[in-house]
């Protein structure tokens, strides 16, 4: 089995206290300008997915889809999550970095 280095890289961001998990927690951190990257499990339901999108379009945050839910709570330690936010700006900028080297579609919105 080949070793994800996003997920990796997610536990670490999770051992170092710098990620929210779950719906509720994410949602509020990027309300809170304390958020600096949403991730979405690519199987969240589309009414999860469409919340984020436009939360983040509006507090102008990266989002990401990736992955599943019961990788994405594996690899921070928990239960199945559909999102999670990255709460350090130097952690969201390498995990960016890593998922475009992925080929992952980051969506950024303008902060104009």
């Amino acid at each position: 089995m080949k070793m994800d280095r996003i997920l990796s890289f997610l536990g670490i961001a999770a051992k170092s206290g710098n990620i929210k998990s779950g719906e509720f927690s994410s949602a509020k951190a990027v309300k809170e300008a304390k958020g600096y990257l949403v991730i979405v499990a690519g199987d969240a339901s589309d009414n999860t997915k469409k919340e984020f999108i436009n939360t983040c379009k509006y507090y102008k945050v990266p989002y990401c889809e990736y992955s599943n839910k019961e990788c994405l709570g594996r690899s921070i330690g928990k239960k199945n999550r559909a999102s999670l936010c990255i709460t350090d700006n130097g952690m969201a900028l390498a995990l960016i970095n890593k998922l475009n080297e992925a080929g992952c579609k980051v969506l950024f919105f303008d902060k104009t």
